[in-house]
């Protein structure tokens, strides 16, 4: 185990389209085992873990809205949708060997325990991986107003958000724009500012209010979340440092 982990408590953020690896719908076996084996190696390190999973692939709320449904009732069915993935998530780190913990923001006692903040902390103390699913509880808010939120009560060094297919914040889509480059850092206000789709603005300003720093980077680079765990320079970090730019290591990526 390392003595000194770079982050003592971070909070990983995954995407429900995350855990769908190349299929157009639902769970990829794969890729879920993947991820929980990178999460295991983090661990191992010292550092303690938890996560917000969302729901994308199996239902989105604004999309039922869209499409006639009231957008209580289809944000509801997209908390349940984060449940279940945050099941099967808690199935691959149990068959990787990792004691794990689901807690949920709506009740479901027979599947995951209620959130309980104190209950959460000491799942952590005791070296337990905890996966908050459900969102908050509430429709109108977002799994990544989640991720931000849950940080700041575990008292989280970081938030690593796991993108899909973007390795990084860019001044511009490289999709349309191939000299388009990539945030080294950037400022939470110049991410507001210019519109950066890191998370909804929500998030990000809880994020800032509370000097909550954001990793964004690709979750399929090589045991990308065991790298940005250990606090290599991957990807893009939003912070309260003045923004830096680099030229793009490679085109046909979209802006975060």
């Amino acid at each position: 185990m390392t003595k000194d982990p770079p982050y003592q408590r971070i909070l990983l953020k995954l995407s429900g389209e995350a855990l769908q690896g190349e299929q157009p719908y639902g769970i990829d076996t794969e890729t879920l085992n993947g991820i929980a084996g990178q999460i295991k190696k983090v661990q191992e390190t010292g550092t303690r873990i938890a996560i917000v999973v969302g729901g994308g692939n199996i239902f989105r709320g604004a999309t039922a809205e869209a499409a006639g449904m009231d957008r209580a009732t289809g944000d509801y069915a997209g908390m349940l949708a984060t449940i279940i993935n945050a099941l099967a998530l808690q199935d691959a780190l149990e068959r990787a060997g990792v004691d794990v913990r689901t807690q949920s923001a709506i009740t479901v006692t027979a599947v995951a325990e209620p959130y309980i903040r104190r209950r959460a902390m000491r799942h952590l103390e005791k070296g337990r991986v905890v996966v908050f699913a459900a969102g908050t509880g509430n429709p109108y808010m977002t799994t990544d107003t989640t991720a931000a939120l849950r940080a700041i009560e575990i008292d989280a060094e970081v938030v690593l958000m796991a993108k899909k297919n973007v390795d990084g914040v860019y001044e511009a889509d490289p999709h349309e724009n191939p000299s388009a480059r990539r945030f080294l850092n950037i400022s939470y206000l110049d991410t507001l500012n210019l519109r950066l789709q890191v998370m909804d603005s929500t998030a990000l300003t809880l994020c800032m209010e509370n000097d909550l720093p954001i990793l964004v980077f690709d979750l399929r680079g090589d045991d990308s979340i065991v790298r940005a765990a250990a606090g290599e320079k991957i990807g893009t970090l939003v912070s309260n440092e003045q923004s830096k730019l680099q030229e793009a290591s490679a085109t046909g990526k979209q802006r975060a």
